[in-house]
C-alpha cells in the first residue's frame, strides 16, 4: 500500500507535468482562475483547450477519488460556509491577479517576484485561517 507522502509526491509531479505540458503545447500558464475565466469570457478560438483542461481536472479528481477513497476528507456539506469560502477565494484571486496554481506552480517556476509575494500571502493566510478555525471553530 502506498504511503501518504508518495501520493503527495506523485500528485505534485502530475501537477507539474500538466503545467509544463500546457506551456509546451499551447504556450499557456496553468492558472485555474485564468483557465476558467477564459471559458466564462471567451476569446475567439480560445475555448476548446480550456474546456478540455477543466474536464481533465474533474475526471482526474474523480479517478483519484475512486482509486484512493480513504485519502480524501469528508465532503463539505455546509452550504453557507461553502458559499462564503467561494466568495473569499474569488476576492483573493482578483486581488492577487491569479490563483494558487498560477502563482504557486507556474509563477514561482518562472521566478516571478509578484508570484513569490502572492504565495507568501496565500500561505500566511492559510496558516492564520487554520489556527483561528482550530481554536475558535
Amino acid at each position: 500500500m502506498m504511503t501518504e507522502w508518495i501520493l503527495g509526491v506523485a500528485g505534485g509531479a502530475f501537477i507539474g507535468l500538466g503545467a509544463v505540458a500546457l506551456m509546451a503545447v499551447a504556450g499557456r500558464i496553468a492558472g485555474i482562475s485564468g483557465v476558467l475565466g477564459g471559458i466564462v469570457s471567451p476569446q475567439r478560438h480560445d475555448v476548446l483547450w480550456r474546456i478540455l483542461f477543466v474536464v481533465g481536472l474533474v475526471l482526474g479528481a474523480a479517478a483519484a477519488g475512486q482509486m484512493f477513497p480513504t485519502h480524501f476528507g469528508a465532503p463539505v456539506r455546509e452550504g453557507a460556509m461553502l458559499i462564503l469560502a467561494g466568495l473569499l477565494v474569488g476576492v483573493g484571486v482578483t486581488l492577487a491577479n491569479g490563483c494558487t496554481s498560477g502563482h504557486g506552480v507556474c509563477g514561482l517556476a518562472r521566478f516571478s517576484v509578484r508570484s513569490l509575494y502572492a504565495v507568501a500571502t496565500f500561505m500566511a493566510t492559510a496558516m492564520l485561517t487554520v489556527g483561528v478555525m482550530h481554536y475558535v471553530g
